[in-house]
């Protein structure tokens, strides 16, 4: 790849990144965190949490515009092809998903189930219950692939942890929404057809 290719590359990975962050905060914003409405404190751990998140956003980000760090090849085109592939994969997906879930969408660090929550089965709901969790794994994937570095092994290290975190949340969804119950019995949780 040339380095024009390579800038290009880099500028849509960041693009991508910004983009997704963006749609985030402003849906957050827009839907006026109805969930953590009135609260005026915060636990330490979630302040921590949301403190790594944006750490590890931040390492991100400089890793887009920095010559590769652990390279994993010395000719990654076909490495970085295949990101490119996986990263705007989880990309869609996690966008789509999270446009989808709409006003049913919780901030993962307060986990708060509002009254007006209800399950959304339509879209890609339609098949796994986890879309955003999927995309942005693939997100991740996909970029640690483009920028040709061995830090793919440890984004494939959040998996459990994600898949943890699903089940937490799912436990507390099947408690707080009648038909979640049976929504898990008619879908997979990560993958169609799948997992």
């Amino acid at each position: 790849m040339s380095e024009t290719g390579l800038y290009i590359l880099k500028f849509y990975l960041l693009a991508g990144l910004v983009a997704h962050k963006v749609l985030w905060e402003v849906l957050k914003r827009r839907q006026g965190d109805a969930q953590t409405a009135g609260e005026s404190t915060t636990s330490l751990v979630t302040k921590l949490i949301k403190l790594v998140k944006l750490m590890i956003l931040a390492a991100i980000i400089a890793q887009t515009v920095l010559p590769d760090f652990l390279p994993i090849s010395d000719e990654p085109l076909v490495l970085r092809l295949v990101g490119l592939f996986i990263f705007t994969l989880g990309l869609l997906t996690a966008i789509s998903a999270r446009l989808q879930l709409g006003s049913n969408w919780s901030d993962i660090e307060d986990g708060k189930i509002a009254d007006k929550h209800a399950v959304v089965s339509q879209g890609i709901y339609g098949y796994i219950r986890h879309p955003i969790d999927t995309g942005d794994i693939l997100l991740l994937i996909g970029l640690e692939l483009c920028l040709n570095s061995w830090l793919v092994l440890a984004v494939l290290l959040l998996a459990p942890i994600v898949a943890a975190q699903a089940i937490r949340e799912e436990k507390k969804l099947i408690n707080a929404l009648p038909d979640y119950e049976e929504y898990t019995r008619q879908t997979k949780r990560f993958i169609p057809f799948l997992i």
